[in-house]
């Protein structure tokens, strides 16, 4: 029987800024495929996502896919401030809530549920964001605090956690947020180990 994987999260779960390979959750369904695991990969990661917005498609989603395996990537779009620190995208207090949420519905369709921690970033280059109509930001402070939150979260409900915030290094950075191909091949091997440590493949 079929292990189906879903992975939720936002546009460095979907693969952005690797068009050629497509990001580490393509990355890792190719290596399952290759060498017949019989596990189906779903890539659920939306661009700009953030918690709020993933509780609202989550639970629709995964029944829809019969989700027996639920990876959660999300979290550095809810750190994102605009013009300043007190004013975050999901406030630390309501982000602690919907991951409880997230993983109360997650459980209502399988026990298999883990969360993947958030990766570093370059200030320097995100401050504020280039890219963006407004004045937004990103830094490793701020990061860092969300994916405290996600591990602890982790801790408090027995699920496993994959800790990445050190893994990648400014070059393996594409735009100062989203890995280049370096660096979702080095998020893959970390996923692909991990997964495969804790039984879920």
């Amino acid at each position: 029987m079929s292990n189906i994987i879903c992975f939720f999260g936002d546009s460095i779960t979907w693969g952005a800024v690797d068009p050629e390979h497509g990001g580490w959750v393509a990355l890792l369904r190719r290596h399952l495929e290759l060498n017949n695991y019989g596990a189906e990969i779903y890539n659920q990661g939306v661009s700009g996502d953030n918690t709020d917005k993933l509780l609202v498609r989550f639970k629709t989603e995964a029944e829809a896919r019969k989700a027996q395996t639920i990876i959660f990537a999300i979290g550095v779009n809810d750190s994102q401030y605009i013009q300043r620190r007190e004013n975050p995208r999901v406030s630390l207090e309501n982000f602690r809530k919907n991951l409880i949420e997230l993983i109360k519905e997650a459980q209502e369709i399988t026990d298999r549920i883990a969360f993947i921690g958030l990766t570093r970033v370059e200030d320097e280059k995100l401050s504020p964001i280039p890219w963006a109509e407004i004045e937004k930001y990103y830094d490793n402070e701020n990061v860092l605090k969300y994916n405290e939150v996600v591990k602890s979260i982790s801790i408090e409900y027995g699920l496993p956690f994959l800790e990445l915030f050190n893994l990648l290094d400014i070059n393996d950075l594409a735009d100062g947020l989203h890995p280049n191909e370096k660096g979702h091949r080095k998020i893959y091997e970390k996923v692909r180990d991990f997964l495969f440590k804790i039984n879920y493949i």
